[in-house]
């Protein structure tokens, strides 16, 4: 018989985990919405188990690890790399968005081209993910089980994305 398997979870959430921010989606293939703004909250968990100190991860290192992402979206115009309708002309000083017949100018510095194919709350929150782990890789996020964020795009819808990672249960 095996013994039951533990987990343990580490949970950030802060009043500063908010980025403002633009975007635009499409829908199907022949809908785009209008250019709109949100204040996105963000929520960073991470599970695993205890490591020598008696915690799956420093509370402190996570909180940094996603204001240092959250800072870097916060004021900008979200825009996608990959998707197959939006085309992106980038210059020096600005990027011209363009979807069928709309076309968008955007000053260079203000935008941020995240490589996704639509800046839906799902896909921000894979793509904040996958730089969490970046960040916190150094620190032994490898040992991890799992790392999942939320976003929340309006009050009360919220989107999550979890990411399995190398530890699967067990610390060196």
């Amino acid at each position: 018989m095996s013994s039951p398997r533990e987990e343990y979870r580490v949970r950030v959430t802060k009043d500063h985990l908010v980025f403002s921010a633009a975007h635009f989606i499409t829908i199907g293939r022949d809908l785009c919405e209008r250019l709109h703004g949100h204040n996105w909250r963000v929520a960073v968990e991470v599970v695993g188990s205890l490591d020598e100190n008696e915690y799956v991860f420093d509370f402190i290192a996570l909180r940094d690890a996603a204001q240092k992402i959250v800072d870097e979206l916060d004021h900008r115009m979200l825009l996608p790399e990959k998707h197959p309708q939006i085309q992106l002309n980038i210059s020096e000083r600005e990027i011209e968005a363009t979807y069928d017949d709309r076309r968008w100018i955007f000053p260079r510095e203000e935008c941020i081209i995240l490589p996704i194919v639509q800046t839906t709350a799902e896909r921000i929150a894979e793509w904040f993910a996958r730089q969490l782990y970046e960040i916190i890789k150094p620190a032994g996020a490898d040992q991890l089980d799992s790392i999942q964020v939320d976003i929340e795009e309006n009050f009360g819808q919220w989107a999550s994305y979890k990411m399995a990672v190398g530890g699967c249960g067990e610390r060196a």
